[in-house]
């Protein structure tokens, strides 16, 4: 019997899809059925993308009455953000280097 991996919000952000339904649910609560009309695939797939946010903790869904309503749970993307920021530590510091060479070389050849 095969098991399933833990989910993570890496895998979340992955889709396009995925993306597009946090962005929606980002400026409001949504039901399921109002969701599945922004998207040009099948209502299945796209109850597999809420399943998928929801295990990744990105997305909370409430039973409101019969319907069932979806909400962002952004603090998740913390996650995205802390693993970003050490490359972009990385990358700033290449800049300042190479600026630093780029002045150095620019004050040689005025000489």
């Amino acid at each position: 019997m095969a098991t399933e991996a833990r989910r993570d919000v890496f895998q979340a952000i992955a889709d396009p899809n995925r993306r597009a339904m946090i962005s929606l649910l980002a400026t409001q609560p949504m039901n399921l059925n109002s969701i599945a009309e922004q998207f040009a695939i099948s209502r299945p797939a796209v109850s597999q993308h809420i399943k998928i946010l929801t295990e990744c903790g990105l997305i909370v869904i409430t039973q409101k009455g019969r319907e069932r309503f979806c909400e962002a749970k952004l603090e998740a993307l913390k996650e995205v953000t802390t693993w970003l920021e050490q490359y972009k530590q990385f990358w700033d510091q290449q800049f300042n280097n190479l600026d630093q060479y780029l002045t150095k070389v620019q004050q040689t050849t005025k000489k």
